[in-house]
């Protein structure tokens, strides 16, 4: 799953979507591709990819599929990111307290 997820958000081009996802809510195809120099069959793909790693969904309305943010997706990284972080700490600690004595 954080594999999924961290291939998701390696990736620029990606990166550039949820960006323009997160500043626009629920947007199309049309409107994400317009500006950006990618068919809308390219920005499509990279959904899908993110979509894949619980990082965005969509939703029909209409004849238009809308894409949005999947928050729930962000939390699992947040979560794996703040545990590696709780462990570096606790490391960084043990080193600090070693050296001091």
């Amino acid at each position: 799953m954080h594999v999924d997820v961290f291939a998701a958000l390696g990736d620029e081009t990606r990166l550039g979507l949820i960006a323009r996802l997160s500043e626009n809510g629920p947007v199309s195809i049309v409107r994400l591709s317009a500006g950006t120099g990618m068919t809308r069959q390219a920005v499509t793909k990279h959904l899908k990819v993110l979509g894949h790693a619980n990082l965005v969904r969509h939703r029909r309305h209409g004849r238009e599929t809308l894409w949005e943010i999947e928050p729930e997706g962000f939390d699992t990284a947040r979560a794996f990111i703040d545990a590696m972080s709780r462990r570096w700490e606790a490391r960084l600690e043990a080193l600090r307290n070693f050296v001091e004595d």
